[in-house]
């Protein structure tokens, strides 16, 4: 298996994810652009997808896949597979429970993330999040499903399932709005219908390709069946795994709540600025950060198990290497071309100009953290696949308390845009103590060249950079929303030039990708 040509595939079909749900943005600002009722949906969508990414694709994963890959290579399919059944039971009946709590407990929620809202806004989303609130279910047996996939090998349909939930949003969103209003519901009802119909839908898709590898999990439905599998000693190990690991994730998410608290007493609108300007921070996290995700932890925990400590260390230079090479000129491009970027996206019927400023300055501090949120992608890997949730965590915390001392100073200078900016120079911190514990434990010792690889990304980001600046500054990209098509050619002439820039500079200096090329 060629690592660059399956990291490029899972990038790909994540690209996809990224384009499907900037366009599922692109509506949601155009129907219901920055408002009351958006930011209540954003809130209210925020605490399943807070949840899933605590449970489900964080802790849990982080727990159940390094493990799930060590037994397998140690072990054989059969006791892996025993494995799978026990805690496939465990979780299924933990996500009843949250389910029922979650409806139950939904305006304490709301209210946790929101309390700045007005009436109106807050009752919407607490409607909002009891509907919503079964899609956490749904995506930890997704969660589930996608470990066992990785862990065979199998990337292609866990990478491409999130589209299934843009289009649903996209689709209810067109059709259902108008019904909705129709019959006096606020129209933004009609996203959270199709949030519930994508976590369906994704579910369903991965049984197909779980038979193809002879992998379905068994549930016990049975009290007794239960009480067997948590008995499982792997079931054991994964929830001692996930303890720190929890902890760790609900750090980062409690960063996020903070956020979403603090955005909501800036005013009407900035919540939905906060979240616009994170969509355009995600394509550059799909393109790397998710891909070399999903990528390096089977691996390395696959290496780690037999000890082959070289595979170990050259697997992490080369994740730190492509993140240089393709993160860093994003990172460029969020910092010198947000106006133009969000104006293009985002800027018609209700979303205004104000909105446009606003959210290019939160694009903006995005770009300042960039390479630290995807080094963070490589370098915490390094420590699961150790088994080890516990670093991560300690760094976690002290993150955490270092990002609210940013808001502080940040918040009140520059706005909503601070919130952003606080999280990058968090993640930035985060990545250089991990790569500090990776080297201090003799894990990680960085290849030959980085020092001459530097200084041609630096000098072809520069030349890129200098082309982006010049384009932002020249053209009227508010007053080119006159005519979307000619504004729509600017921007893809821009990004094309701008990639043609720096892969020529690259060249030009000797850099050719094939030198990324790596076989499990």
């Amino acid at each position: 298996m060629n690592l660059l040509r399956t990291a490029s595939l899972i990038s790909l079909l994540t690209l996809a994810s990224r384009i499907t749900g900037l366009v599922r943005e692109q509506m949601t600002a155009a129907l219901f652009g920055a408002s009351v009722y958006s930011d209540a949906f954003l809130v209210a969508f925020r605490i399943p997808n807070m949840l899933r990414r605590l449970f489900a694709e964080g802790a849990f994963s982080q727990a159940f896949v390094p493990l799930l890959a060590a037994t397998r290579a140690k072990d054989g399919d059969g006791v892996t597979h025993a494995l799978i059944d026990a805690v496939a039971t465990v979780l299924l009946w933990a996500l009843l429970a949250t389910c029922v709590l979650g409806v139950v407990g939904a305006p304490v929620l709301v209210w946790l993330l929101g309390s700045g809202m007005p009436a109106d806004g807050e009752a919407a989303a607490v409607v909002m999040t009891r509907w919503m609130f079964p899609y956490i279910g749904c995506m930890s047996l997704v969660a589930l499903s996608a470990g066992i996939l990785n862990t065979w090998g199998r990337y292609l349909v866990p990478a491409a399932t999130p589209v299934l939930l843009n289009l649903s949003m996209i689709g209810m969103g067109y059709w259902l709005a108008p019904v909705m209003r129709e019959h006096g519901f606020p129209a933004i009802y009609s996203m959270a219908l199709g949030v519930v119909l994508g976590g369906v839908l994704q579910m369903a898709v991965q049984l197909p390709a779980l038979k193809r590898i002879g992998v379905v999990p068994r549930f016990g439905m049975s009290l007794c069946k239960l009480r067997d599998a948590a008995a499982h000693p792997g079931v054991g190990a994964v929830l001692r795994k996930m303890g720190p690991a929890l902890l760790g994730v609900g750090v980062a998410q409690l960063s996020l709540v903070i956020n979403t608290q603090i955005s909501s007493h800036i005013g009407v609108g900035a919540t939905s600025w906060l979240n616009y300007a994170d969509r355009l921070m995600e394509f550059p996290m799909a393109l790397l950060g998710v891909a070399l995700g999903a990528l390096l932890t089977p691996q390395l925990s696959a290496a780690q198990a037999v000890g082959d400590h070289a595979k170990y260390s050259g697997m992490m230079d080369w994740g730190l290497r492509l993140v240089l090479v393709f993160g860093l000129p994003c990172a460029v491009a969020l910092l010198v071309f947000a106006d133009p970027l969000v104006a293009v996206l985002y800027h018609r019927k209700a979303f205004l100009a104000a909105d446009v400023a606003q959210t290019a300055r939160a694009v903006m501090g995005w770009g300042v953290g960039l390479m630290g949120l995807l080094a963070v992608k490589v370098l915490a890997p390094g420590f699961y696949a150790r088994q080890d949730m516990r670093t991560p965590v300690r760094i976690a915390v002290g993150v955490l308390i270092l990002t609210q001392l940013f808001n502080l100073v940040l918040v009140p200078w520059v706005g909503v845009a601070g919130l952003a900016l606080s999280i990058g120079l968090g993640a930035i911190v985060n990545a250089l103590w991990l790569m500090h514990g990776l080297r201090k434990l003799g894990c990680y010792a960085p290849e030959a060249g980085w020092l001459a690889l530097t200084a041609k990304v630096l000098l072809a980001c520069a030349a890129m950079g200098g082309l982006q600046y010049y384009l932002a500054w020249r053209l009227d990209w508010i007053a080119l929303g006159q005519t979307e098509g000619l504004r729509a050619l600017w921007m893809a002439a821009s990004l094309g030039a701008s990639a043609v820039v720096y892969f020529a500079v690259l060249t030009l200096f000797g850099l050719r990708l094939r030198q990324f090329m790596r076989r499990a």
